[in-house]
């Protein structure tokens, strides 16, 4: 299989490199990458156009490496975050607030990601897939030792997945300013400690009982509004 990168030599090249990996990020990010192109993506690193294919066949292979490195690199990131939590509990909320103040710094990912179901499916499934692999992983260890209990591995994977993605997509970027990520990482535990609904829900009162109009009678009251009817009357 032919790789996605020919990995420079020096450290000017690999400095180059960088440049075209983050015009490229910047690019996708703003413009999609239906609307990118590569001379684009080479000039604003600040390159000429044929210093990128020293590195990518094209920008098709620049994308696909930006997103297989981008799971890599959350993967790594959430991995160093909750090496030293002792419990699920534990790693789930330092793991949640590790994914935000990810994403405040590299908003970029999203785009790159979600892109994907439309650049190529497989890339977008196989993304997932091997997250959802991982996390089963660690589900599947708590369930071991009792600390979760006994529920679908991979439902459950997929459940903590989609609360992740949505609360990063408010916190991470729709919502601009400084984000209170305790307070939101507290809030998701809420629901994973004591689920969503209450033990012991109080009861709605019963809706008022209303009679149904007698035949015939008048179900509003409308009155001539004098201010309305002087208007009228002055313009005729």
């Amino acid at each position: 299989m032919q790789p996605l990168l020919k990995m420079p030599r020096t450290e000017r090249g690999r400095e180059t490199l960088n440049k075209i990996l983050s015009a490229a990020a910047q690019v996708f990010y703003q413009k999609g990458y239906s609307q990118s192109n590569v001379n684009e993506i080479a000039k604003l690193a600040g390159v000429a156009t044929g210093t990128f294919y020293i590195y990518f066949d094209g920008k098709y292979g620049l994308y696909k490496y930006l997103l297989l490195q981008c799971s890599h690199q959350i993967r790594k990131h959430l991995a160093i975050a909750v090496q030293g939590c002792e419990t699920r509990r534990e790693a789930e909320r330092v793991g949640m607030k590790s994914w935000l103040e990810y994403l405040l710094s590299n908003q970029y990912v999203y785009n790159l990601i979600w892109e994907s179901l439309y650049v190529d499916r497989k890339l977008f499934e196989e993304y997932y897939e091997n997250f959802a692999r991982a996390y089963m992983a660690g589900i599947d260890q708590a369930k071991a030792t009792g600390e979760v209990r006994d529920v679908d591995s991979q439902v459950l994977a997929y459940v903590l997945i989609g609360a992740a993605n949505f609360v990063g997509l408010k916190w991470g970027l729709f919502q601009d300013g400084t984000q209170d990520l305790d307070f939101i990482a507290d809030e998701f535990m809420k629901l994973l400690e004591g689920g969503m609904f209450s033990q012991t829900p109080t009861p709605l009162p019963p809706p008022p009982v209303k009679e149904p109009p007698k035949e015939d009678a008048l179900m509003f009251r409308v009155e001539v509004d004098d201010d309305f009817l002087d208007g009228v009357m002055d313009s005729e």
